[in-house]
């Protein structure tokens, strides 16, 4: 539990670097230095795995391996994008939702079979998002539709893991994942680079350093408990980045945004115990 909380710090506190450098830097170049130290950290444990990189590489499932880690990077631009746009605060209480789109789209992606309980579950999540959002209050952000669909977007990720998850091993779909966006990311690199200064380094190592330090926290956390029993902590990332936003960017906590967000949470935590 410890180093799942902690993990859910260190990616709250990211999200905070990203935000920071994202207002002052391109957000695709901010992400293609952030993705090629997560590919090399993604090498070096493949080839400190047992059987090497050559077995970690094997996949049954390369095409689906290679979308997810194309929809990750797609799914992280467009988070760190609203941070810039509407804040942490705002984009973490509506991302807050992926859960219960999951839960969602499991029926009629994978076949799993949604029970009463857990559609009531989703439905309360929805009105969460709509106290978040509140469309008809004249503070809806357009901006806010772009993390729905990060929200979505990481949803299907979600999905995909699942179903790569029959024929893979883990370490097989997390090089996928590093390194598929990374090529992604890396792709359109001429175009989206743009200079850094020089003390603005430090915080580009200390988002690089994070990034490799929350995986190896969560994969830790994963090897010693059952996910289903950590899921819950992952919301910490919420109130961390949400933290964050008040102390450092100066965000305003909504009352309507805090009750949303708490009705989000309490859908997705209904939704995990009515699923076990």
């Amino acid at each position: 539990m410890m180093l799942m909380v902690g993990a859910m710090f260190v990616f709250g506190t990211q999200d905070a670097l990203s935000r920071y450098l994202a207002e002052t830097y391109s957000v695709l170049g901010v992400l293609l230095i952030r993705y090629w130290f997560f590919a090399g950290f993604v090498m070096v444990r493949a080839v400190r795995a047992p059987g090497g990189i050559r077995q970690v590489v094997r996949s049954k499932r390369p095409f689906l391996q290679s979308l997810r880690g194309v929809m990750l990077v797609l799914q992280v631009w467009m988070m760190v994008k609203s941070f810039t746009l509407i804040g942490l605060v705002e984009a973490h209480a509506i991302f807050a939702c992926y859960p219960l789109l999951i839960a969602a789209l499991a029926g009629p992606v994978l076949g799993e079979r949604v029970s009463l309980r857990r559609w009531l579950a989703i439905g309360a999540g929805a009105v969460g998002v709509l106290l978040i959002l509140r469309p008809g209050a004249g503070l809806f952000a357009p901006a806010s539709l772009l993390v729905l669909l990060a929200a979505l977007n990481f949803a299907a990720y979600g999905l995909l893991t699942r179903v790569v998850g029959l024929h893979d091993a883990p370490e097989t779909s997390f090089f996928y994942t590093g390194i598929a966006g990374a090529v992604a990311i890396t792709l359109p690199g001429p175009w989206i680079w743009t200079p850094i200064a020089m003390h603005d380094w430090f915080w580009m190592g200390l988002l690089c350093l994070s990034g490799s330090m929350g995986h190896y926290l969560l994969i830790r956390a994963l090897a010693v408990s059952e996910a289903s029993r950590l899921q819950p902590l992952a919301y910490f990332q919420l109130i961390f980045a949400a933290a964050a936003g008040v102390i450092v960017f100066g965000e305003h906590l909504a009352p309507m945004t805090m009750a949303g967000a708490a009705l989000v949470v309490g859908a997705g935590l209904f939704n995990l115990r009515a699923s076990r």
